[in-house]
């Protein structure tokens, strides 16, 4: 049996903002949010682009990760995601 991937994924707004997510295909999801299907926060905010995308074993793992990195400032947000080992740039 496939095991499913789980992921944590940052995008950047067209206003600068930061939208962060969780899914399980992050082509898909990114594609939904640029046709204006995804979430409410990015349907004003197109084009989007992926900024960094972390993968875990669980939904529980990358969901925690999502609302940790919600909590933080923006300049903590930027840090993390510039700083950390195993992102990917969009």
């Amino acid at each position: 049996m496939k095991q499913t991937c789980h992921y944590f994924y940052v995008l950047e707004c067209s206003d600068g903002s930061f939208y962060a997510g969780y899914t399980v295909d992050i082509n898909q999801r990114l594609k939904k949010h640029n046709d204006g299907k995804g979430a409410k926060y990015t349907r004003g905010r197109t084009p989007v682009r992926l900024l960094y995308s972390e993968e875990f074993e669980t939904k529980s793992e990358a969901l925690k990760m999502e609302i940790s990195f919600k909590k933080l400032s923006r300049k903590a947000k930027e840090q993390y995601i510039n700083g950390h080992p195993d992102h990917e740039k969009g």
